[in-house]
Formats: structure tokens, C-alpha cells, sequence
């Protein structure tokens, strides 16, 4: 099938890219339907073996097929370029390229954009633009605004500027604004590629950091129906953090781990999944997973699989009872007994597309092509196409035994599916990766939660949650220490085989790899520093530079040197010492001790002594704004474990669950009463938790429970309903108590 449909090429190519990855030691991974290909599993291109996971070659390709399917790879989000580096060079840099897009004019950006032209004062469009609301996945138009918001309405029928502004902004909405280039798309072609396509030469500053000169002109869908091959790079940071991981562990516990020893069996991993502790666990994430993770108690791979497959919107409804017949609580039925065999991997209901297939092809005769055909024709519910197979299974099946009323009952349950069906393929493959993260966390959990910590350095958001996460699970994380730090996050050990994460230095805002390499460079040189005066003497601090010195004492990386506020009202002399012992070493004038040291051997560089203390709030927003934590201790801290009992979300997660009712917890950070229009006191609060800061709205009957109590610093729990519908996620709160229980 592979070669009588032209595929053999494109198979070697995936190959070819997957062997050189291999080689490099470069962590990769193919998803979706081609897990069921047991050729591209011989390869070594997909590693879930379809026979085991019950896979089918013909979901993924088959002659029946209008289009050619695709092979996502996945490979470790820093070190993707090195593949497109390699098909450039083997495949020609005139026939690899990657693949246009067109970004459109969204209703916010046209009516923006609109009102720039116009020479409208800036807050008028501000205030038109955030009238439109912004619903994540879902986008309202200009048109749809002046059906439905009633603000936006009244805007538009009463002021002639706004209204024209408004009218012009509506005629441009959805026209395509600049271009950019696919996040994973590369087309590799038999010839020069200016013999089938038009080409645009990359701009901007994506132009240096890509190493694919060369953009198609036409967008995916006019590339696919000229049948050019394409080939999707995807960056996976997960990859990156489990290849990470594995290095730590081979390097302190001689084990070589890879992506196809890693156990899916190990039963700490399923019991770290059922206390739902799945923080940087792949794909299980986030409130939701870790109840439902919570209720389920997974005990094998499947379990995982099949949640990774029933976590969306409209298969999450059978979770519930899924849950309950795994555990005996729920009867498992079956329309007839020959389903049973099939369904009774997800308990009597069909949770995968591959099961629908299998069960046309056993109970009424169906090939695997034509099963592909059904699946197709149930998930898209074409309705001529559903009509026929309905009558061809239910022959198949009276054929086989079965009563045509049964028969008819199975195909009425299969149009239902609709809403169920997903790629086990696909499932399978992600559910694999979700029990191998869970294994390195569960059983290497510090090297892990280091290589966690170092992919998500640059994100303060993410780097909140994971260092909240380690400190849960009894792992120290030490602040950015220049005697102690590195590069990046490493994992610490202690003289009594204890061990903990330290802080890297690069995850420090301000502070560039040029500075670290150089404070690296003087430690490894002649060791540890003994004081800020070695510091001084032997790094040079300008290649280091002020702004990076002030965020290095500010978060205390030199604390054991001297007091935070000396050390920063006397940058400018630290700075200055240093340049000149360096200037003078340069032109050979003087030695380093000589210059920094009088005959009796004391220190000469004179640090600010008048200069106030700082409060632990300010050191506490200091390292907040700049390594995105609390370094120092914080009241959270220390009732963590209650906290995880009561919240069922972050902060963080609140822009992505609006109509949720959802319990936080944290600490009072702002209170701003206000008076309704009817007299009342309400209430804007801002509470901060471990990875950030939630909006509350506290209306009039539960702010006259809590006005007498609540106060900046205090901690509390907090319920309520998440609104989004502003644009900006706000908590309408229903409860606020000082009891975490």
C-alpha cells in the first residue's frame, strides 16, 4: 500500500531525519495515526507498538484516502534547528523551505489600526476595542458586537467618528495584515523549488535565526492540493526536559534512561497519578486532570491512555462514568456479547476511533478500508454517506447472526460517537510520554524538577508552579548564589547525601550568559570567592555590567558576602574597583592583591554604610519580579500541603476556565472598596498565591461577612465563578474563609 500509493519516498525521507536524530542523540517522537503503521515502528520512526495498543495501518493510510496523511515528529524543542540544518544541507537549500502564513485582522487589532489611521485619540479606541469581548477559542467579530453588545450598539448608533471608525474598522476585519512563517512546516522537493512555486525571501528578525532561508508564497492548503511533500518539525519542550532529566540521572545514578526503556509499568508512577501530583507531568496538567487523575486511581498505561483521549470538551462528560465502571461502581453493558472483546478495554463504551473500526470489521464484514471509510463518515456526520454504511452494517451484521433491531441499535449508538471518537493512535503515543514523565518524577524526582526548572527559566508563570511543586514534594530550592550556581538550574549535593535544586544564574532577569560565563570563568579559575573583594578582583564586572549586578545582589546571590542594602548603594564603587584592577592587570601595572589589599592585608573597597535596611516585603517582591518566586520564605510556604487539600486551580489557570467555579488560595495583596450605585459596599481584591496574582470581585452580601476580618497579608481560601467575558479573567467570589479546610 505504502508504495502503490507513492508514499515510499516520503516514508525515507521521515526516516532518514528520524536516523540522524537517533545518532546525534537528539530525542524525537512521531504522533498521530502513524503509530499504527507497524513499518514506520520497524524504522524506529514511531515507538508504541501498534500490535500491543490494538492500532490500525489503514487509519493512517490506505487506498481509500483523498489525501496523503501526515507524520508530526516531535523533537526536543532546542535542538530542532540542528534537523532543519540537516535537510537543508542534504536535501539542497533550493528545494527545502519553509511554509508562508498570513496573519488576518482580527476585531480588536482592525478596529485599532482603524482608529490609528483616523488620528482618534487613543483612550476612544482603547475603550471601542475592549468593548468587543474576547473569549479565548472562540472569537467574536465586529458584526457580531453590534448584534450583541449593547455598549458597542450605543457607541455605534450615537457618535458619527466612532461609527465610521467602527464601519471601516468591520469592512477590513479578517483581510490578511503581514506574513509569517508555519511553526513546524517544511516542504523538500525533487527539484529547485522555484520550478513548481513562487518563493519569499524571510524577513525581519526571524531572517537570523532561522536556518531555512527560503518561504513559500502559497499557504498549507494550496501546497497540499499541488502534492508537494511536506514535513512537519514540531519543537516538543518535554522531550527537551525528559532528555535533560535522563543526562542528570546517568551522570549521579549510572542508569541510561531513553525514551524506549523508560518503564510504563512502575507503580509509583500510577500512585504519583492518583494523588494527582501532575504538575510538569506531560499532557495530565492543570486543575481538571488532577481531579478527575484524583477519582481514578490509574493503575496501568490504558487508564492514562484513555484519559489523554476523553479530556476535551464533549468526551469529558463520560469521564465520570468511566470512572465508576472502572471501579465496579457502575454496571459495563454491551449492546451484544461479540462488542465485548472490543469495548471492554474502556468499559463498555467506545472511547477510540480504532474501536468503531474494529467492530464493522467483526460483526458485519467490513475491510479496514472501508471501517476507515465509516469512521470518517461518522466523525464528520455526513449524512448520505452515514445512510449507506447503516444499511451495509446492518446486512453485514444479520449476515454474522446478529437481529437487525441490535444491529440498528449499534449504528444508532456509532452516530453518537461522534462526540467521543478520538485517534487511539495518537492517545496512545501521548499517554506513553505522560507514565514516562510520571516515572522520572516519581523516582528521580530532583533530577526531574532541575530539568524542569531550566526549560521553563524564561517563563515566571511556569517557573512559580514547578519551584512551588519541588518545595511540596520536600525538595529545597536554593537561591542564585555565585559561589554555588550555575548556568543553569543543577541539582545540589550535600555532605550528608541529602540533596536540593539550585537556583541557576541565567534564570535571573537582566542577567545574560556573557555575565555568568565570566563569574564562571573566575570560580572555576582559583575557586569559591572568599569575600566581595575576591569577587571584584577576580571577575571582571564589566563584562558582567551594572544592570546584572544590581538584579544578582537584589535577588541575593552575593549574600554571603555582605547585606543586601551595603551591597546595592555601593554598585557604582564595586563596579569601579573592579574595572580598574582589571584595566591595570591588562597593561601589566599592578597585581590583583596588591591593588585591592593595604599592608596589613584588609580590604580597601569602602561600601555604603548609611544606607537603610529593606523590608522583607520589598527583598520578596524583588526576587518575585526577578526570578518570578519567592526565594525567601513566604506564609505560603509553610501551608502548602493544606493549600494543595483545598484549591482546585492556580492564578495562572484562570484565563483558560471562565464559567468555572473554581476555590484559590493565597494571600491579600490589594483591597479597593467602592460604593454601588444603590449605596452598597462592595469590594476589588487582588490575591496573590505562589505563581501570581487573581482579580476577586467581592459583591455587597459577602463583603459584609468578611470587612470586619479581612486585611492585606491575611491568608485565605477563596470560591467563586470565573468570568472572562472583559478579557482579562476575574473571580466573582461566592465565599471567602480564613480556615484552609
Amino acid at each position: 500500500v505504502i508504495s502503490d500509493m507513492n508514499f515510499d519516498a516520503y516514508f525515507l525521507i521521515v526516516w532518514d531525519l528520524c536516523k540522524f536524530a537517533s545518532e546525534r542523540g537528539i530525542w524525537y517522537n512521531a504522533r498521530g495515526s502513524a503509530a499504527g503503521s507497524i513499518v514506520a515502528y520497524a524504522l524506529g520512526i514511531t515507538l508504541v507498538c501498534p500490535l500491543k495498543h490494538g492500532l490500525i495501518f489503514e487509519r493512517f493510510l490506505n487506498p481509500g484516502r483523498a489525501s496523503m496523511p501526515d507524520i508530526d515528529l516531535d523533537f526536543q524543542d532546542d535542538r530542532r534547528y540542528e534537523l532543519l540544518e540537516y535537510t537543508s544541507q542534504k536535501y539542497g537549500q533550493d528545494r527545502v523551505a519553509q511554509i508562508i502564513t498570513f496573519g488576518t485582522l482580527k476585531a480588536r487589532a482592525a478596529i485599532r489600526d482603524v482608529g490609528r489611521v483616523m488620528d482618534i485619540p487613543l483612550n476612544d479606541v482603547d475603550r471601542v476595542a475592549k468593548m468587543v469581548p474576547n473569549v479565548p477559542g472562540n472569537p467574536v467579530s465586529i458584526g457580531d458586537a453590534l448584534n450583541d453588545v449593547p455598549d458597542f450598539i450605543s457607541v455605534h448608533k450615537t457618535d458619527k467618528k466612532l461609527q465610521k471608525m467602527i464601519d471601516l474598522a468591520h469592512s477590513l476585519e479578517g483581510v490578511h495584515r503581514n506574513a509569517g512563517t508555519h511553526a513546524a512546516g517544511v516542504v523538500i522537493a525533487d527539484k529547485p523549488l522555484v520550478e513548481y512555486i513562487p518563493l519569499h525571501r524571510t524577513t525581519g528578525s526571524g531572517a537570523q535565526q532561522s536556518v531555512i532561508s527560503s518561504t513559500t508564497q502559497f499557504e498549507m492548503e494550496v501546497l497540499d492540493r499541488l502534492g508537494l511533500l511536506k514535513v512537519d518539525f514540531l519543537g516538543l519542550r518535554t522531550l527537551t526536559v525528559m532528555a535533560r532529566a535522563c543526562e542528570l540521572i546517568k551522570d549521579r545514578h549510572g542508569v541510561d534512561l531513553n525514551l524506549r526503556n523508560i518503564p510504563v509499568d512502575d507503580s509509583n508512577s500510577f500512585e504519583l497519578l492518583g494523588r494527582g501530583d501532575v504538575a510538569g507531568v506531560f499532557q495530565v496538567e492543570g486543575a481538571g486532570m488532577r481531579r478527575f487523575l484524583r477519582s481514578m486511581k490509574p493503575t496501568r498505561l490504558e487508564h492514562v491512555i484513555a484519559m489523554v483521549a476523553l479530556y476535551r470538551p464533549g468526551p469529558m462528560d463520560f469521564i465520570p462514568h468511566y470512572i465508576r465502571r472502572m471501579h465496579g461502581e457502575e454496571k459495563v453493558t454491551y449492546l451484544h456479547p461479540a462488542l465485548e472483546p472490543i469495548f471492554s478495554e474502556t468499559y463498555g463504551r467506545p472511547v477510540y476511533q480504532e474501536q468503531l473500526m474494529f467492530a464493522a470489521m467483526d460483526l458485519a464484514g467490513y475491510t479496514a478500508e472501508e471501517a476507515d471509510d465509516l469512521r470518517k463518515a461518522v466523525g464528520k456526520k455526513i449524512r448520505d454517506k452515514l445512510m449507506k454504511h447503516r444499511g451495509k452494517f446492518v446486512q453485514g451484521a444479520v449476515n454474522n447472526g446478529i437481529s437487525e433491531r441490535i444491529a440498528n441499535a449499534i449504528f444508532d449508538d456509532w452516530e453518537e460517537f461522534a462526540r467521543y471518537g478520538f485517534n487511539k493512535a495518537h492517545a496512545a503515543d501521548y499517554g506513553v510520554i505522560a507514565v514516562q514523565t510520571a516515572f522520572l518524577k516519581a523516582n528521580y524526582p530532583s533530577e526531574y524538577m532541575t530539568a524542569m526548572l531550566t526549560a521553563e527559566r524564561d517563563d515566571t508563570d511556569k517557573l512559580a508552579v514547578y519551584v512551588a511543586d519541588a518545595r511540596r514534594m520536600g525538595i529545597d530550592v536554593l537561591p542564585p548564589d555565585v559561589n554555588n550556581s550555575e548556568l543553569d538550574f543543577h541539582v545540589q549535593e550535600y555532605n550528608n547525601g541529602e540533596n536540593a535544586v539550585r537556583f541557576g544564574l541565567c534564570a535571573v532577569k537582566n542577567v545574560g550568559e556573557g555575565a555568568v560565563m565570566e563569574i564562571l570563568r573566575a570560580r572555576s579559575e582559583h575557586g569559591s570567592f572568599n569575600d566581595i573583594d575576591d569577587f571584584c578582583a577576580r571577575v571582571d564586572l564589566r563584562k558582567v555590567g551594572k544592570r546584572a549586578l544590581d538584579s544578582l545582589v537584589k535577588v541575593g546571590a552575593l549574600d554571603k558576602f555582605e547585606d543586601r542594602h551595603k551591597l546595592l548603594g555601593s554598585i557604582e564603587q564595586l563596579v569601579g574597583a573592579s574595572t580598574a584592577i582589571h584595566k591595570a592587570k591588562e597593561v601589566g601595572q599592578i597585581n590583583m592583591f596588591d591593588m585591592l589589599h593595604d599592608d596589613n592585608g584588609t580590604a580597601k573597597i569602602d561600601l555604603v554604610a548609611d544606607v537603610d535596611d529593606f523590608s522583607q516585603k520589598q527583598l520578596r517582591k524583588w526576587e518575585k519580579d526577578l526570578v518570578g518566586v519567592y526565594i525567601s520564605d513566604h506564609p505560603l510556604l509553610s501551608n502548602m500541603d493544606q493549600i494543595e487539600e483545598v484549591i482546585t486551580a492556580y492564578s495562572v489557570d484562570l484565563s483558560d476556565m471562565d464559567g468555572k467555579v473554581v476555590t484559590l488560595a493565597g494571600t491579600i495583596a490589594n483591597i479597593r472598596v467602592h460604593i454601588t450605585k444603590k449605596g452598597h459596599a462592595m469590594a476589588f481584591v487582588s490575591l496573590e498565591d505562589l505563581h501570581g496574582f487573581a482579580d476577586l470581585v467581592v459583591f455587597p452580601d459577602v463583603w459584609t461577612q468578611v470587612e470586619d476580618w479581612l486585611e492585606i497579608d491575611t491568608l485565605v481560601a477563596v470560591s467563586g465563578r470565573v468570568d472572562t467575558k472583559r478579557g482579562e479573567a476575574n473571580l466573582l467570589v461566592n465565599n471567602i474563609d480564613r480556615e484552609l479546610t
